[in-house]
């Protein structure tokens, strides 16, 4: 182990120790003669610099994980990528064009190489940028990575924790995948590093990166650059404050973004096996650095700063999400309450937040009855007016039939009469007639 990931893995202990106990691995940020610390001299060895190496040996036996989020289009070769870098072949399913969202899906693997094990997880996005309405394609990368977060702090607040044994899925790199337009970045793509930066390291690689010319790559790299600047995105920067790799990662940071080939297929090249591509104008070799970026990114993602990451994922990423996360339930930075008042002080402001919420309901209810009163009550007018209409109407029609009727009988009574009188005369003339 280097001496840069034995300063961070000594670090991160310290950090985790002082959820406990804060003074424990704190550093005092005075002099140690103003805060009654004196400074002794040893006068021979005692043996507490054998630390480093105790530490050393825990942390090889408890074995390390790194979870690497891979973000890109649907065949743009993040899994053949994978393969190349930790040369080995994980399980992977091809993915099709038309799901109709975006997926996460995550693979754990045990790694081992010499006496060090690796816990490596890789998650892979499925379905990204493969649908017509790439709106929210980002949030369900956002909600997964705030998942992951919300679990640690899950296991951080309770009451036994096993924090040695548990299994931290919290992302700590993530390999944004640039299709090699060789124009500019695609809008989905700013968009979605921009919700993502203040939650993973980013590392944007240029995918497939064989398909360009080196003129235009590297002005393609320079655009994006650009673009990333203008827009705010955050990228992860490889640290300079190490003086062991200060100078290497230095050079690095302007190398991003890089351009990558995989490739799991072996060719021939002189009288060596080599990882590359052909093709019918020449062949490829991944891990040419006049061919392609492919040493650098494995050189800073794994063998360099691989702790570096982890420890920046949980001091700057995670702290950020914690600490928002502590506001949320009431926890101040400026307030120095003990826990006790602050679950009273956020009780009380719950019970106050449910009578408020009971006296709106009720108050909500009291509105509805009287205007549903209201309502029935002027539906009931209604009835009532047009009922008298309807009775009104009756009447009348009912006064009209009565007076044809009347109407009718007298003109029934003269035609009767009309009708005697004729057959009175007409039997007078018969008597006559027969004289």
């Amino acid at each position: 182990m280097s001496v840069q990931s034995l300063r961070y893995k000594f670090s991160s202990t310290c950090h985790i120790v002082s959820h406990l106990a804060p003074q424990t691995c704190s550093m005092p940020s005075k002099p140690p003669h103003s805060m009654g610390v004196r400074n002794m001299t040893l006068n021979g060895h005692v043996g507490f610099d054998s630390l480093p190496d105790q530490l050393v040996n825990k942390s090889v036996a408890q074995g390390f994980c790194f979870n690497i989020l891979c973000l890109g289009e649907t065949g743009i070769g993040k899994s053949t990528l994978m393969d190349t870098l930790f040369n080995t072949h994980f399980d992977s399913t091809p993915s099709t064009h038309d799901l109709p969202g975006v997926k996460l899906k995550a693979s754990t693997y045990e790694l081992q190489e010499s006496s060090v094990r690796l816990k490596l997880t890789i998650v892979d996005s499925v379905g990204f940028g493969d649908q017509i309405n790439k709106e929210d394609s980002w949030k369900p990368i956002v909600d997964y990575i705030d998942a992951q977060f919300d679990n640690f702090l899950s296991e951080e607040l309770k009451i036994k924790r096993s924090l040695h044994n548990y299994h931290d899925t919290r992302i700590h790199a993530c390999l944004y995948f640039v299709a090699p337009t060789g124009h500019s970045l695609k809008a989905l793509d700013l968009v979605t590093m921009k919700k993502l930066d203040n939650k993973v390291n980013i590392i944007p690689v240029i995918a497939k990166a064989d398909t360009i010319t080196k003129a235009e790559l590297q002005k393609f790299k320079q655009k994006i650059m650009n673009e990333l600047s203008a827009n705010g995105v955050q990228i992860y920067s490889f640290p300079i404050d190490d003086e062991t790799v200060a100078e290497a990662n230095k050079v690095m940071n302007g190398h991003v973004p890089f351009a990558v080939v995989g490739s799991s297929d072996e060719v021939k090249i002189g009288n060596k096996m080599v990882k590359a591509r052909q093709y019918p104008w020449g062949t490829v070799q991944v891990e040419n650095e006049n061919h392609c970026d492919f040493v650098k990114l494995r050189e800073m993602l794994i063998r360099t700063n691989m702790e570096d990451m982890r420890e920046n994922t949980h001091s700057k990423h995670y702290e950020l999400f914690r600490r928002n996360k502590l506001q949320e339930m009431g926890f101040s930075e400026n307030e120095s309450k003990s826990l006790s008042e602050t679950y009273e002080l956020k009780r009380q402001q719950h019970l106050a937040d449910l009578q408020r919420k009971e006296d709106e309901m009720r108050q909500t209810f009291v509105i509805r009855v009287k205007e549903k009163e209201a309502q029935l009550k002027e539906t009931e007018k209604e009835l009532h007016d047009r009922f008298d209409a309807l009775k009104k109407k009756h009447a009348e029609e009912k006064k009209k039939i009565e007076d044809n009727k009347t109407r009718y009988e007298a003109d029934m009574q003269a035609f009767q009469q009309r009708k005697a009188q004729h057959q009175a005369q007409m039997s007078t003339l018969g008597k006559k007639g027969k004289k």
